[in-house]
């Protein structure tokens, strides 16, 4: 018989639901689109033929139903990688966890998990509200290294290369390199820009931005579209692939992030309007699922 989780370690809301995205078993369709904005959920499900499900909780949204016949789930994880650790935690647990015996289960469920989001790119040529698909991530937030990770997962020449690169400051967190699920990629994102994806564990100074405090390293920036691996580049910014692909894929998962450019880092511009460039994208992502 598998030991029980401790309630302190599973934490259940009253109703017996995950304690933060408060979904049972089967509300959680093994589709995932996930949005950070909780108001983009319902730019997501607004496609659906049927919502069967509606779900509420702090920055956490979730709306379930069918899109031509396939079962999704539309959910909102807030902003950064300490979000998507509990979300991508959670979500793993409510398929892969009986919550009334609080025991594992011997036969684990795949989810297809997909991140829409907004990006800053790096590279000057890449326009405002174009498509960038996170072939890898670089995580310079620490996230991954509070687990134990499959060897398999990580993109060990990536990661040295990118710290010989960047002539990386010990004092920062150690970068670590994930690969996105190749059957996603092919199946969704084959026409899209592909690159490395940095993410950070903020939006200002870990992305470069100096206002009223001085960085420790002010050529990050500069470093960063230099960059490459396997012919690709670093092309954008963001706050929460890292865990996303750390996390979803050393549990088994099938992980994908895909953003609408807002900012040009090199360029420095920033939409005016993005909502119909991301509501075609969500389109995009709906049909090819």
């Amino acid at each position: 018989m598998e030991e029980k989780l401790k309630a302190s370690e599973l934490t259940l809301a009253e109703d017996g639901s995950l304690y933060h995205i408060r979904l049972h078993e089967d509300e959680l369709a093994d589709n995932v689109i996930l949005v950070g904005d909780p108001n983009r959920v319902k730019d997501v499900s607004q496609f659906f033929d049927k919502i069967d499900i509606k779900k509420s909780n702090r920055e956490i949204v979730s709306h379930t139903g069918f899109y031509k016949g396939k079962h999704i789930t539309a959910l909102s994880t807030g902003m950064g990688v300490d979000n998507l650790d509990i979300v991508i935690t959670e979500l793993d647990a409510c398929k892969n966890i009986n919550l009334k015996t609080r025991e594992i289960k011997q036969k684990q469920t795949s989810l297809n998990l997909i991140r829409l989001g907004t990006t800053g790119a790096m590279q000057k040529d890449m326009e405002i509200n174009s498509y960038i698909c996170s072939k890898y991530v670089v995580g310079i937030d620490g996230m991954m290294w509070f687990y134990k990770s499959k060897n398999e997962i990580l993109e060990k020449e990536l990661q040295d290369k990118f710290v010989k690169h960047m002539n990386w400051n010990t004092l920062l967190p150690t970068p670590y390199s994930v690969k996105a699920s190749d059957e996603l990629i092919e199946k969704i994102a084959f026409d899209m820009k592909q690159g490395i994806t940095i993410t950070a564990p903020g939006f200002y100074g870990p992305q470069g931005r100096e206002l009223r405090l001085p960085l420790r390293d002010k050529t990050i920036n500069d470093k960063l579209p230099l960059f490459s691996y396997n012919n690709y580049k670093v092309t954008n910014y963001e706050m929460e692939t890292s865990s996303l692909y750390c996390l979803g894929k050393n549990l088994g998962h099938n992980v994908l992030t895909i953003c609408d450019v807002v900012a040009n880092r090199e360029q420095g511009t920033f939409a005016k309007d993005y909502h119909s460039a991301m509501n075609n994208l969500i389109q995009i992502v709906l049909e090819r699922l």
